[in-house]
């Protein structure tokens, strides 16, 4: 971790227990403690844990980054008791609202120090007891869900077979590092809407610059969660979301006529943390160049094969006499996956064959050799369009499956500027990296002055979905920035289609 985001956090750290000074000072004198103690921070705490016959040891656990803020805010809670206040506002004021709590306390309340015995002797209601149980519970939770790992629900068939929907899976924080959110003050357990208010479900008051304990890059062939990199602005409205990107229909109608229409507010706009949960895997890592020729990867110029139960489209015919259903094909062991909008099984678009298959290479084997089927063959998508695929442009005509050469931009790599790749890297130089970055009469301008290289501040990744021709990924969005990543999928919980799908129980996903 970066000097500077240490510096950050023990900053933080430190002024959550120095801010409140001005009135814990007041409260020392009462407890018979010199006021100037209040004023040095983390010896401040000494003293009340002292005061409150508390373990000092906690003063310690203060220095755990971001965990000791909870710490703090604990010592904080002890430290009102000792001036008989045991009421949950109270507390949730001595915790949340320390600067203004305890300044409050000492100059408008002037209450007694009534000492640790009298503490010991107070009896909390029942009520108090689960209350307090439950608050606990919210913040080792939330911890936990920050810190290590997080339930996260698949939401479409872009990754079949591999994930299918309605698969709940874990997924790892500490694979890549754990990342401290850019806004910490959220709901817990909830991304960036309220359930019922359909608000958003945090306070961007404080917001943190990127910081990632322990990192750890991404390696090629990981099944990684990470926030829409897209998502950052989105219609805030059942269809759109990231099913139907803002940025997309500002490529389709212009920025100024999704302004302007009904249809498409609310416009909202998330900080990096809170945007829309995606799960692809990754087939480039930074540093890489990425070619994709009727749908079959390059990396570096070397193929790579395709992930074990990667779900490919396949045209097939039939020999004469032969057909094919859903059920005989379940009966050969090619798995069939349907939901509202899409069909493994259907019939085909072109007339020369009878049947479009999404299967796996293991599959389409066991297809072949039924010796039902005359011919196989993959579907390809290779039309290019200048308003779908990444970077939008008329220069580099790629389409679905065939696609590149693209560089991944790397951490300190310094990148040659020309009119071809402008395109490509603006969004990384201008958005991703928060410069100031234009072309204008075929020159370069980087914050204010002239330039012809740029060095990249992050490492990037090409992400793209198992189910390659179902899949919203790179080849539509562009690169995924280091600071968008959440972690790495790691093991199926539970699944559920109709009942449980036992055999996927447990999964560690590969």
């Amino acid at each position: 971790m970066p000097l500077q985001h240490i510096f950050v956090v023990y900053l933080i750290g430190t002024l959550i227990v120095f801010l409140p000074s001005f009135g814990f000072a007041k409260l020392f004198a009462k407890a018979g403690v010199p006021s100037w103690k209040a004023y040095i921070p983390f010896y401040n705490t000494w003293v009340m844990q002292e005061l409150a016959q508390r373990p000092k040891h906690w003063v310690f656990w203060q220095f755990i980054p971001v965990v000791g803020w909870f710490i703090s805010m604990g010592i904080f809670i002890e430290f009102a008791k000792l001036f008989g206040r045991f009421s949950l506002g109270q507390h949730t004021g001595a915790s949340l609202l320390a600067p203004v709590y305890f300044p409050y306390l000492a100059y408008k309340q002037d209450p007694r120090f009534i000492g640790a015995e009298a503490v010991h002797k107070h009896k909390k209601a029942a009520w108090r007891e689960w209350v307090d149980a439950a608050v606990f519970a919210v913040v080792a939770a939330t911890l936990i869900r920050t810190f290590i790992f997080e339930a996260y629900t698949i939401p479409s068939g872009s990754m079949e077979k591999t994930l299918l929907v309605r698969d709940f899976l874990f997924v790892s924080k500490l694979s890549y590092g754990p990342r401290i959110p850019n806004t910490p003050l959220s709901v817990p357990f909830v991304h960036n809407y309220l359930p019922v208010t359909n608000t958003k479900s945090y306070s961007e008051l404080i917001k943190l610059p990127y910081m990632r304990w322990f990192p750890s890059p991404v390696k090629r062939g990981d099944a990684v969660v990470f926030n829409f990199p897209a998502g950052d602005t989105v219609i805030h409205k059942e269809g759109f979301e990231s099913l139907t990107p803002y940025y997309s229909l500002v490529r389709a109608y212009g920025r100024d006529n999704v302004l302007k229409e009904e249809q498409f507010k609310p416009i909202v706009v998330h900080p990096v943390d809170k945007t829309d949960n995606y799960i692809k895997r990754c087939v480039a890592v930074a540093g890489d160049t990425l070619k994709i020729v009727d749908g079959v990867i390059f990396i570096n110029g070397k193929e790579q094969p395709f992930p074990p139960y990667s779900g490919r489209p396949y045209l097939v015919k039939m020999k004469p006499g032969r057909m094919l259903d859903k059920e005989s094909l379940e009966d050969m062991g090619i798995a069939i996956y349907e939901t509202e909008n899409s069909s493994d099984f259907s019939l085909s678009p072109d007339p020369n064959f009878q049947y479009k298959i999404n299967m796996t290479q293991t599959e389409k084997a066991t297809l072949e050799k039924s010796g039902f089927v005359d011919q196989v063959m993959p579907e390809l998508i290779n039309t290019p369009s200048a308003l779908d695929y990444f970077p939008y442009d008329t220069i580099h005509k790629w389409s679905l499956d065939t696609y590149g050469d693209i560089w991944i931009p790397k951490k300190d790599a310094t990148l040659q500027l020309t009119a071809d790749n402008f395109s490509i890297y603006e969004r990384a130089i201008r958005v991703y990296e928060h410069n100031d970055f234009y072309m204008q009469n075929g020159k370069f301008f980087l914050n204010g002055k002239e330039a012809t290289t740029y060095t990249f501040k992050m490492d990037y990744y090409w992400m793209m979905g198992d189910n390659r021709h179902g899949s919203q990924d790179s080849r539509y969005w562009g690169f995924v920035p280091e600071d968008r990543i959440v972690g790495k999928a790691w093991m199926i919980w539970f699944s559920w289609e109709g009942g449980p799908r036992w055999k996927r129980l447990f999964n560690i996903v590969k």
